[in-house]
């Protein structure tokens, strides 16, 4: 059926609405939404469109779009603390995955050059649907994972060298004669150019641009630089992708790079949806119904090998066996960059129509079961993790090779006693390490990442690498003649199973919990814990103490409501008007409505320059009062009559927003 380009579009974004709706009642992801959307209205579904033209280009704006975030997105500076996991990591991780799919492919009869690239397809996986499972349980800042944001930011980085050696197989013979000086030339263009944009055409273009304050200009200026790098490649016979993630890369390192992500977000959504679509309607579904017995083993025998390749990877980077499993099966589908590359080896030859339909299938049939595999991936891990510490060996896998030995004789109990353990050294563990040394409290602290214990132990820190989790480590830690524990970890269900076993060590044990949410705090209620800080109610808190200050409630009353709020488990601070029990005597409305402070300085020559605050009379010439004055280091509070301003003195004024914006301007330095 033959329609407009606007009528195409239209069409996709009916059926989009319609089974995005559907997949969000049962928490399905977004991408697997607008897969099937392309199967059902595509050529081998009901037919309504063909991937035409018009689809072809929608998706590979798409792609541009979203390289082009990728490169914007891209810290350096966060990319060079997470340096060992994204490199090595990363690399070992791809290099793994594509060495056991060569070996199987070759011997299912495959050219070495088909089973390398089926190998690049497989070892990519989908940031897009890990990041967003790992978010929706607040995971991300665990150890599984950044460990898995560590390799997925490495695969998305990889495919722009993956698209550049791909014609490379598929040319079978290369003449290096020729080709050297070729990919020499065309490497310093384009360093010479990243230059260039760099250090002056782009800082140059935005700066003009933002001189004008016109938004739709900016916009149009960041589409514009956007497109221009990836025609500027495809005319030197590279990729479109590959611009488009080097223009991104150049306007990260610049001050509008922020403002360049908020405005092309919208178009990468929008073009990225019309990909997956694009994608779902060259998926056969008759081929997949006629195949389905091998597609599924294929797709069980590919989240084996992602999960084998994955774990490996994990524990060579030093990480404990509970981590390891939850990481390689987090990584265990395909991901959307391999559409990319599937595209690329189909018109290159490296794949054939069956092939090319079996990857399909198999790789949506992974992307589809990714958000059950991680939310079902803790209790097998727990399961193992509990088996595997039955033995010595077990135990040196359950706590990672760069643990330290627990030789019961020595280690299993040290000196310390009525001591404080602290798990996790993030930013809570820092702040609390600070507070027991100002306070002269002994310390131990546990940490999983072996990096961070190597840079403590090195400034003198009183840290040990371990997995809290278990008994022995939580001994060798001395937990039995510890008075308090505190957990700093944002792994939910780990900070459970440190409760639960510190309880059982040391009944009389105080343990201080930090959870993201509120419900988690019934669970560590019932599993013994003493204090339970969850950081979205202190973060109301502080906001409630601000908002209170701004309505210029006493202090004394402040602290009777955070206190109260506190004492009764935060429950009152969703009904703060109603039967809190405080009789402070203070109501926002009968207190100083309309009432503000502001701090203003007496400028250079103004007209309150080397007057006194009787000749100035504030109160009854201009509507406000003088609470105190500062001037230098030196604060005078409630100032008399005789008080004498000189410039530069800092004025605390207390009254309404409109008498105190009207009083600036006798404020300001007078200009010579």
């Amino acid at each position: 059926m033959e329609f407009s380009v606007l009528a195409h579009v239209d069409v996709i974004l009916g059926f989009a609405i319609l089974i995005l709706t559907i997949f969000y009642k049962f928490e399905v992801p977004p991408v697997l939404g607008f897969l099937v959307t392309g199967m059902l209205i595509g050529p081998h579904g009901l037919g309504i469109l063909d991937s035409g033209q018009n689809m072809e280009l929608n998706a590979e704006l798409g792609i541009i779009f979203l390289l082009f975030t990728i490169g914007v997105d891209l810290s350096l500076k966060e990319l060079w603390k997470m340096k060992k996991a994204v490199m090595v990591g990363g690399t070992l991780q791809i290099l793994f995955t594509t060495a056991i799919v060569l070996i199987v492919c070759t011997g299912l009869g495959f050219s070495p050059a088909t089973s390398t690239f089926i190998g690049f397809l497989i070892s990519l996986s989908s940031t897009a649907i890990v990041l967003k499972v790992l978010q929706d349980r607040s995971e991300v800042y665990t150890p599984h994972g950044k460990t898995s944001l560590a390799i997925l930011i490495f695969q998305d980085l990889a495919i722009v060298p993956l698209i550049l050696i791909t014609p490379v197989l598929a040319g079978g013979s290369v003449s290096f004669e020729g080709a050297l000086p070729n990919i020499f030339f065309k490497g310093s263009l384009i360093i010479l150019a990243f230059i260039l944009s760099a250090k002056f055409i782009v800082p140059w273009i935005f700066y003009h641009v933002g001189k004008t304050g016109s938004k739709q200009l900016f916009f149009v200026s960041v589409v514009f630089i956007c497109l221009s790098a990836a025609i500027f490649t495809s005319s030197i016979g590279l990729s479109l992708a590959l611009g488009a993630f080097l223009a991104g890369i150049v306007i990260s390192g610049s001050q509008y790079s922020h403002q360049a992500m908020g405005n092309i977000l919208p178009l990468k959504d929008m073009f990225m949806s019309f990909f997956f679509v694009s994608v779902g309607m060259l998926l056969d579904v008759g081929y997949l119904l006629d195949h389905l017995t091998l597609i599924v083993l294929a797709t069980i025998t590919l989240i084996i090998v992602k999960l084998m390749a994955g774990g490996f990877v994990t524990f060579l980077l030093g990480s404990p066996l509970r981590t390891t499993i939850l990481t390689g099966l987090a990584l265990s589908q395909v991901g959307e960059f391999s559409f990319v590359l599937s595209r690329l080896g189909l018109e290159y030859s490296l794949l054939t129509e069956e092939t090319y339909q079996t990857f399909l299938a198999v790789s949506i049939l992974t992307m589809g079961v990714t958000p059950f595999v991680i939310n079902a991936s803790y209790r097998p891990a727990d399961f193992i993790v509990r088996k595997a510490s039955s033995t010595a060996f077990g135990m040196k896998l359950v706590q990672g090779i760069y643990s330290e030995p627990l030789d019961d004789e020595e280690n299993t109990e040290p000196q310390m006693k009525d001591h404080l353990i602290m798990v996790g050294f993030g930013f809570s563990g820092k702040t609390v390490s600070k507070a027991a040394k100002t306070a002269g409290i002994p310390y131990i602290i546990l940490e999983m990442n072996p990096e961070t214990v190597q840079q403590e132990k090195a400034k003198g820190e009183k840290i040990q690498y371990g997995d809290a989790t278990f008994v022995a480590v939580l001994e060798h830690a001395g937990i039995k003649s510890a008075r308090v524990l505190v957990t700093g970890i944002s792994d939910a269900s780990a900070t459970r199973k440190i409760v639960k076993a510190a309880k059982e060590l040391n009944p009389s044990i105080c343990i201080i919990a930090k959870v993201h949410d509120l419900q988690e705090m019934k669970r560590l209620n019932a599993l013994g814990a003493d204090e339970i800080i969850p950081e979205e109610y202190e973060t109301s808190v502080e906001i409630f103490v601000r908002l209170l200050e701004k309505y210029l409630v006493p202090r004394e009353d402040i602290e009777k409501m955070v206190n109260d709020v506190r004492a009764n488990g935060y429950r009152r601070l969703r009904k703060l008007a109603v039967d809190t029990g405080i009789d402070s005597g203070f109501s926002i409305k009968d207190g100083l409505p309309g009432i503000d402070i502001q701090v203003l300085k007496v400028g250079r020559g103004s007209s309150f320059d080397g007057k006194t605050l009787a000749d100035l009379d504030f109160r009854r010439k201009h509507g406000v009062t003088v609470l105190s004055v500062r001037r230098r280091a030196n604060l005078f509070h409630t100032p008399a009559g005789d008080f004498l301003l000189q410039a530069n003195d800092a004025c605390i004024l207390l009254g309404k927003p409109e008498e105190l914006y009207n009083v600036r301007k006798f404020f300001e330095s007078v200009r010579s």
